[in-house]
């Protein structure tokens, strides 16, 4: 009993302590050096891969309908020695942040198209590859037409931000000179628009009439190579394009779902409905990315851009329904952070998830 009756005793004098305690000015100052050495000197959770590769990185798994716990569209592709964005949809750089990615690596941003929910982010983009980042230059924006109107419009609405910035903290941390993008508008005449001799970056026109044109990207990268379809429907092209390729990242959109939000809206919200409905005809199917990754002979499949993104369980089974009975494996469903690693000299594709 006396045991028990000192334990107790115990108890409560480190409550008060602790209770004191975290009003005193040195407990507190310590808590603030804690949560700012976990916050900012955490390392980046993309440097940490041993030997050559090449990444993929879903910095973004959802379409512009809700989706609890998912970012916009963005695949980041990196290197060891570059790294590309792949559309700024909202939410993605807020991700990027939490990994600890270090944006002022960042060699350029790449359009699929100009959709709000795929640029929402860029002057985000921007500012965290400029204030206190080592970039060298303006930001690299690639894009089809239309994406100087984009840049340029982003550049003006920032335009007393960016001069505040460089007169608050200096030109050594914000420098005016490299504030801003240099925009530049692919022409699928000439469709190389990266090429250093190991890495190769193609563009190439996907199927999302009425916005055109449409692009998707292959990465390849010292023997191995990544497809991004951006938005599509079942596209020819973008069969062609990915022939033999080791990862292919195709939006899907599960048609079994938005259908049924069609038929429940319809009453309720009839413009929710039409949109619904709209949709349908220019976004592939899972099924139908299944098929296109079969036939261009992918080694792996990504399914992301999710409409609607699955919140459960049993929500992506029913997104998924069909999908085993045309490619039995080889596929994975995308979360924000899905990530697959492909070394160079291997055929290996380790998929992972960020943490």
């Amino acid at each position: 009993m006396k045991k028990i009756y000192y334990l107790l005793i115990a108890a409560i004098l480190i409550l008060i302590v602790t209770f004191f305690g975290f009003r005193t000015s040195v407990v507190q100052n310590y808590l603030i050096d804690f949560d700012f050495e976990r916050q900012w000197n955490n390392q980046d959770k993309l440097v940490t891969f041993e030997g050559d590769y090449i990444i993929g990185l879903v910095c973004g798994s959802r379409g512009p309908l809700p989706g609890k716990g998912r970012a916009e569209p963005c695949i980041m592709i990196k290197t060891p020695d570059h790294m590309f964005i792949v559309d700024t949809g909202d939410g993605s750089r807020q991700n990027l942040m939490n990994w600890q990615v270090d944006l002022g690596n960042l060699d350029a941003v790449l359009f699929t198209h100009l959709h709000s929910d795929h640029i929402s982010d860029l002057a985000d983009y921007h500012l965290y590859s400029w204030v206190t980042q080592n970039r060298d230059g303006k930001l690299p924006v690639y894009g089809p037409q239309g994406t100087q109107r984009v840049t340029e419009g982003i550049t003006r609405a920032y335009e007393l931000d960016t001069e505040w910035r460089t007169l608050h903290h200096g030109e050594d941390v914000a420098p005016s000179d490299i504030a801003g993008f240099d925009t530049k508008i692919i022409d699928l005449n000439s469709p190389v628009i990266f090429d250093d001799g190991s890495l190769k970056i193609t563009a190439f026109e996907v199927d999302h009439f009425p916005v055109d044109p449409s692009l998707g990207y292959r990465f390849d990268y010292k023997g191995r190579s990544i497809v991004i379809s951006g938005d599509t429907d079942y596209s020819k092209n973008l069969i062609e394009q990915s022939k033999n390729a080791d990862l292919l990242f195709h939006d899907a959109l599960s048609y079994n779902m938005i259908g049924r939000a069609e038929e429940i809206s319809l009453d309720i919200e009839p413009q929710l409905s039409r949109i619904f409905y709209d949709i349908q005809d220019y976004h592939a199917s899972p099924i139908e990315a299944a098929q296109a990754a079969n036939e261009a002979n992918v080694k792996e499949l990504i399914f992301y851009h999710l409409i609607p993104a699955p919140q459960t369980f049993l929500a992506k089974i029913i997104f998924v329904r069909g999908v085993n009975e045309v490619r039995p494996d080889n596929w994975t469903l995308a979360d924000d952070g899905t990530m697959a690693i492909l070394p160079v000299n291997s055929e290996d594709i380790t998929i992972t998830n960020i943490e």
